[in-house]
């Protein structure tokens, strides 16, 4: 397969002018990022890089870091986690209240805001040192120790946060938050705003397009079981209330952040991410969605 060409041939066919949205400016500091950025980086387990455009500026990945906050967890709570979130698909905005009205505080799924805060509640009780445990592990399946957190990304999101602190004050007077609503609310906003270029993320991806596999080491971090179920996740609750037209559209299990990012796999076969900050009225990148809708159709696979 040329994945080059079919990058290329996607790049040509599309008119980037066509592309409406907006960038994430509800978070101040992601509003400054400009709405013209574009990246792709497709990484094969089998024949190496392809990438266009600004594959290699680092971007803040925002909820795509709650694919690792959930990996981390079910690594050291395994299925304790789904006792304290569901893994249903939500149909409502990643930032919704309302369904916890009606389920009790227990969030739909661990990939929107709600789930999200729970699972960094987790790694709070489970981790000694919780923001560095959990840089640690995302270099050390990115095999890059330069991963950082961007911290004014994260001061912006916790001055503009206030409906991620009312889901876990909410979440709380339900008792399914046990440390204090600060600690949970900072370790989140940092996870959000960890920063990576397109290459890095596509090969932080890998861990979950190899079968809980680093590529270059060969290191076993999940199991086939964990890898499958984390894939799945991805594949229904990836892009909250747009996960069946993602489904649809692109057929891959996926992860998106309001930074602009989309990271997908087609496992035994790739990982790739696509950057376009301009998001679409549900909070994905509407040339990233395209992008891979392209590429699953020019290549005639995806895991339907």
């Amino acid at each position: 397969m040329d994945y080059q060409k079919i990058i290329n041939d996607i790049v040509a066919e599309l008119d980037l002018s066509k592309f409406d949205g907006k960038v994430a400016d509800y978070i101040p500091e992601l509003g400054k990022v400009s709405p013209d950025k574009f990246g792709v980086h497709l990484n094969c387990i089998n024949s190496g890089h392809y990438s266009h455009g600004d594959s290699d500026e680092k971007f803040s990945i925002q909820s795509i870091a709650k694919v690792f906050t959930l990996t981390m967890a079910a690594l050291k709570i395994g299925n304790k986690v789904l006792e304290r979130v569901d893994v249903e698909p939500s149909g409502d905005p990643f930032n919704s209240l309302t369904q916890l009205e009606y389920e009790n505080g227990i969030p739909r799924n661990p990939l929107i805001n709600a789930g999200a805060l729970v699972v960094c509640d987790i790694l709070l009780t489970e981790l000694e040192n919780p923001k560095e445990d959990f840089l640690a592990f995302v270099r050390k399946i990115a095999q890059n120790p330069e991963i950082n957190y961007n911290l004014k990304v994260a001061r912006s999101e916790a001055k503009s946060g206030f409906r991620n602190a009312a889901l876990v004050n909410y979440m709380k007077s339900f008792g399914n938050i046990h440390n204090e609503v600060d600690d949970v609310l900072d370790l989140y906003f940092h996870t959000c705003s960890i920063e990576m270029t397109c290459k890095e993320l596509s090969e932080t991806f890998m861990l979950f397009a190899n079968r809980g596999c680093i590529l270059n080491s060969g290191e076993r971090i999940l199991t086939g079981s964990q890898t499958k179920r984390i894939n799945a996740i991805m594949q229904t609750c990836g892009f909250y209330d747009e996960a069946g037209e993602f489904a649809f559209r692109v057929g891959l299990p996926g992860k998106s952040g309001v930074g602009g990012g989309i990271a997908a796999v087609h496992p035994g076969y790739y990982s790739v991410v696509v950057w376009s900050p301009k998001l679409n009225p549900k909070g994905n990148s509407a040339l990233g969605m395209r992008v891979l809708e392209l590429l699953t159709t020019k290549t005639e696979l995806s895991v339907f």
